[in-house]
């Protein structure tokens, strides 16, 4: 198989994983998270940064580089890996949830799905080929399959649907899936509906496809209906396959996704909350634009061992953001992402270890107050 998974070990209390999938380009240790490079960047950050902060593998955006600069010419100049200057492995989504949450206008068909570019306004159509095509074209190690990413709140009747159709849709992406250095996954819809995520898993582990996501959390439902989905659905994926959690999350949200049984994790939060001023550590965040940190010479967080907190200083760092300094947002995002890829590692590490529930209650414990406050 194009991404063999091996499983290292599992938790004794729970259905947290270590594990480690090899891909064309590099072996990636999980528990992981992918920081998200939209628009073939990691924003703010060259991609040497990136791997010095201990990423090996990267999202990159479909629906964004369809739209521009385009797949073709991606793959004119040698795909997506030249392209960016990453050596890494690359995940491409397949477009669907920002077809549904950015077009400006957009039409589900059985054929696909036609929206307006929020860019141009210039008119497209995205098919379930049409996916594979754009991202065969980039080539990246792991492609999704095209689904429609089920809105929140939403009816039984439409989740059913729109599950069903996305079903129909992975048959047609599996068979227009040529590449042969490519892994094409499959993704878990269903809203909170826990039948319906169950009868899309039971369809799609038929297809035997290299791995599988859930997708569609984290789009307004309550916490507590996420993680009902994810302590229900997750175990469920097959153990033999890399789990991936799509656009989840907070640290909380790792933490119980990885108690669950998920493997990959994405979300823009550490790299867009660091362009707002949120900055992440091990007992909760900070918003640097606060008065309060114009004079304060710590670092972001004692002990961190990130560039920033190595360097600089609460009230640097407030200046540089109040100036709406470029270099806030390097040095914000260097941390936020060695925060949380910092805390992946540490996940692996107490799973190895046999550890993993007593390092879930010093997470907690630490972001309840028993932690260095601010």
């Amino acid at each position: 198989m194009l991404v063999h998974f091996e499983l290292i070990c599992r938790d004794r209390e729970s259905h947290a994983r270590r594990g480690r999938f090899r891909t064309t380009h590099g072996v990636v240790e999980t528990p992981v998270f992918m920081p998200v490079g939209t628009q073939a960047t990691v924003k703010s950050l060259t991609p040497q940064e990136v791997e010095d902060l201990g990423a090996r593998i990267l999202l990159g955006n479909t629906y964004h580089l369809y739209l521009r600069p385009g797949a073709e010419r991606i793959a004119r100049l040698g795909g997506l890996h030249q392209f960016m200057g990453w050596k890494g492995a690359i995940l491409t989504d397949s477009g669907g949830f920002q077809v549904f949450s950015l077009a400006k206008i957009r039409t589900i068909e059985e054929e696909g799905v036609s929206f307006q570019s929020h860019i141009d306004g210039s008119r497209h159509v995205i098919t379930p080929e049409k996916s594979v095509e754009i991202q065969e074209a980039l080539g990246s190690d792991i492609a999704m399959c095209f689904d429609e990413c089920t809105p929140y709140p939403v009816t039984y009747a439409y989740a059913k649907a729109s599950m069903e159709r996305t079903v129909r849709w992975a048959r047609r992406c599996l068979e227009a899936h040529g590449r042969e250095d490519q892994a094409l996954f499959g993704i878990v819809q269903g809203s909170t509906f826990l039948d319906l995520r169950r009868a899309c898993l039971e369809q799609l582990a038929a297809l035997d496809l290299p791995g599988y996501a859930i997708g569609s959390l984290s789009v307004g439902e309550p916490k507590e209906e996420m993680l009902a989905v994810l302590e229900n659905v997750a175990p469920l994926l097959p153990a033999d396959k890399p789990r991936y959690l799509m656009g989840v999350g907070t640290p909380e949200d790792l933490v119980e996704g990885v108690r669950c049984g998920v493997d990959m994790f994405d979300c823009v939060m550490p790299t867009r909350n660091a362009r707002n001023g949120m900055l992440f550590t091990s007992w909760g965040s900070i918003q640097i634009k606060n008065a309060r940190y114009a004079d304060d010479p710590r670092p972001i967080e004692d002990g961190c061992g990130c560039y920033t907190c190595r360097h600089f200083s609460r009230a640097y760092l407030r200046h540089l953001f109040m100036a709406r300094e470029l270099l806030a947002y390097r040095l914000n995002t260097l941390h936020n992402l060695h925060y949380y890829l910092g805390l992946m590692e540490q996940i692996r590490h107490s799973l190895e270890a046999g550890a993993f529930a007593e390092w879930r209650r010093r997470f907690y414990a630490n972001r309840d107050g028993g932690g260095t406050s601010d």
